[in-house]
């Protein structure tokens, strides 16, 4: 396959370098004629072990070479890859100039080239970026549809500075993100043998998954961090914590709790955050990422509380409770505070969970109920009918099994609020997910 590189600084570089020793026919494109005159030489214009050599290889196999010449690496190729930078302007956001004068170059050029071309964004973009920058600027200079005349794609990089190569050869998975099949089948035969999960989907989610990875790694970082600062305070050794801690793949690097939906609650999450928040100030250890996470937590609740006055209905009907499914533990449910929250704003409320049954309290739970929340015991019920039948909202708060069925027993003037995702519909006036 004949590929054309845009942008040949350290992801350009790399991957013109690995696509040619995976014997693609690779065009270097950059504004620079000394970086290009670098390449042609036989040499690489970044340091990184493997890379000289890889670079070498491919000029004297025929295979790569460098040019300023946008027309014809365009014209001369089947795919262009887009691998140019995003810097961050001041305040946060990229600068796209760089994005938007490549679009418009390749679109030039394709405005007169009469074979498909496919255009893969390797560059970080934020999501609605493709939609927004990079498909009018190549439909305006083409004068050509995407989807139909040519394609689009975004194929994030995850390639590591100092470990470039290995991570091209043994990513953790390959993304393809396009709106059109053929699309996709055109990038996917270049990673044909790359040994590697490969994952096809929508262009932004795919651009939102490369932020997602960044992000996480930054979260990691810094989490680590904190908790090293606390340790070394304490006289405890953070590296022997983390290293047992990292050795949980069930829970600790794991999907688990990874999964958007409601708050945390319950006896232990809660508690032993403002535990560790205490002692670190204790301590006069700041730890800005612990503090901030039941902030956080407190406006997912608000945020339920906001779908519901959205309605502009009154009358509203909660189906679990507690704080998790299949227990009747109300200690810190997130539930309960979205419960109350709305019965001081005027809602009236009718409650049913199957687990939190006052017939089936004892112990600690019933007098949990008589004593920190006797009101909520008036609104509860025995059956999801008998709070379906009688209000205008239904939330559903855990996904005890039994509030599958819910949907059938809605009239079509009700509003269904899910916050744990109990059905995959996408959000609609009838059905609306908090974080879907």
């Amino acid at each position: 396959m004949k590929l054309s590189v845009f942008g040949i600084g350290y992801v350009g570089c790399v991957s013109a370098a690995c696509f040619a020793k995976e014997g693609h026919d690779v065009t270097g494109v950059d504004v620079n004629p000394a970086k290009v005159e670098i390449i042609n030489s036989g040499n690489s214009p970044i340091v990184e072990p493997g890379i000289g050599e890889l670079m070498q290889e491919a000029v004297s196999a025929g295979r790569l070479r460098a040019t300023t010449n946008v027309d014809d690496a365009v014209n001369q190729s089947e795919i262009s890859l887009v691998c140019v930078g995003t810097p961050g302007n001041a305040n946060g956001s990229l600068d796209l100039r760089y994005i938007t004068r490549v679009c418009e170059e390749i679109g030039a050029a394709l405005k007169t080239k009469q074979a498909r071309h496919v255009v893969v964004m390797r560059s970080t973009m934020l999501p609605g970026t493709i939609e927004n920058v990079v498909v009018p600027t190549l439909e305006k200079t083409t004068g050509k549809k995407a989807g139909s005349d040519f394609g689009v794609c975004i194929n994030p990089e995850f390639l590591r500075e100092g470990s470039s190569l290995k991570d091209f050869y043994a990513p953790p998975f390959t993304l393809i993100g396009a709106d059109d099949e053929k699309t996709v089948g055109t990038v996917r035969a270049l990673y044909a043998n790359i040994d590697a999960p490969l994952f096809e989907t929508d262009v932004k989610t795919a651009e939102m998954i490369k932020y997602v990875c960044n992000t996480f790694h930054a979260l990691k970082v810094s989490f680590a961090n904190e908790v090293g600062n606390i340790c070394k305070a304490l006289a405890i050794d953070s590296h022997a914590v983390m290293e047992i801690f990292c050795r949980d793949t069930k829970l600790n690097l794991s999907p688990y709790y990874l999964k958007p939906g409601f708050a945390f609650g319950g006896s232990c999450l809660p508690k032993d955050l403002r535990a560790i928040n205490y002692k670190a100030k204790e301590l006069d250890v700041e730890v800005p990422l612990l503090s901030a996470i039941l902030p956080s937590n407190r406006l997912q609740i608000e945020r339920a509380v906001e779908m519901v006055v959205k309605t502009g209905k009154k009358r509203v009907g909660v189906l679990g409770f507690s704080f998790k499914a299949g227990t009747d533990d109300l200690r810190e449910s997130p539930m309960v505070t979205l419960i109350e929250t709305l019965i001081g704003k005027g809602y009236k409320l009718l409650l049913y969970d199957r687990d939190v049954s006052l017939a089936r309290l004892f112990g600690a739970n019933k007098d949990y109920i008589e004593r920190e929340i006797p009101h909520i015991s008036e609104l509860m019920r025995t059956s999801i009918d008998a709070v379906v039948a009688d209000v205008d909202v239904v939330v559903i708060g855990s996904k005890a099994a039994e509030f599958r069925q819910v949907k059938d027993k809605m009239k079509a003037n009700q509003v269904l609020i899910d916050l744990v995702r109990i059905f995959d519909d996408h959000s609609d006036e009838s059905y609306q997910g908090i974080c879907w």
